[in-house]
């Protein structure tokens, strides 16, 4: 079966990316189909990509709640609601809700995987070569031969260092030209910006980190807390995987 094009197409402002600390806001729903989901003109949902999980929330309609489990990216972003749900008619307008601590939790992981990057290319040379995360805890891989015997407590140390530091999180978009200009801005082993990419959205930890990201991000590092690294794991052929969990700030 053919799915009709999406008349409202690319309407979506998002939020997330313009201010990542709003989590509720007035919205009017352009489109609302049950294979593909609903369309809003404004959203906060960030939709996940980047190893950062999508945001869950709920949308309140009159005396109804539409709860939103997850999103689908295609000519636009699509909402997903949860089984059994009602769909808001397109027109209608809606008050949308993100789950804070669900939110706020994926940032604070999200800023924790930036520092720990930064530090275990900084000090050991290693790139990244993959992760994930879901909230408070993350894993993040490397392209690492060489480990000393006390790599896990060293960068534990050196990222909470940094997390004291109280560094500001800023972020900015930049012409792809002079986005690629700046050393290790694209901080994956192998990935590289899709060649349509004009424009680079830049996370810049003030003195200690600046790459290209897409995700949400707490506003300074203190905001982070502390990170722990419970895990080392060798993978083979020299790849190592650290896995970390954000903690309240002692």
């Amino acid at each position: 079966m053919t799915v009709p094009a999406n008349p409202y197409r690319h309407h979506t402002h998002r939020l997330d990316l313009e201010d990542p600390s709003i989590r509720e806001w007035a919205a009017t729903v352009l489109l609302a189909d049950p294979d593909q989901g609903i369309v809003l003109d404004r959203s906060a949902f960030y939709p996940g990509g980047g190893g950062q999980p999508p945001d869950q929330g709920v949308l309140l309609w009159g005396n109804v709640r539409t709860r939103i489990v997850g999103t689908r990216k295609g000519d636009d972003l699509y909402l997903l609601p949860a089984e059994g749900d009602p769909l808001p008619p397109a027109g209608t307008s809606v008050y949308g809700g993100l789950d804070n601590e669900r939110r706020t939790s994926l940032m604070r992981t999200h800023s924790g995987l930036h520092v720990l990057s930064a530090i275990v290319l900084r000090d050991f040379g290693a790139p990244v070569t993959g992760g994930n995360m879901e909230p408070l805890i993350a894993r993040m891989d490397f392209d690492l031969p060489d480990v000393p015997a006390d790599f896990k407590q060293r960068v534990e140390h050196a990222c909470n260092e940094v997390v004291q530091l109280n560094r500001q999180i800023d972020v900015r978009v930049l012409p792809r030209e002079e986005a690629l200009a700046i050393p290790n801005v694209i901080r994956t082993a192998s990935d590289l910006l899709p060649p349509d990419v004009e424009m680079v959205r830049i996370v810049d930890i003030n003195g200690i980190d600046i790459q290209a990201d897409g995700g949400t991000h707490v506003a300074s590092t203190a905001m982070i807390g502390r990170i722990a690294v419970t895990k080392m794991e060798s993978k083979g052929r020299g790849f190592r995987r650290l896995r970390i969990r954000i903690q309240t700030a002692e």
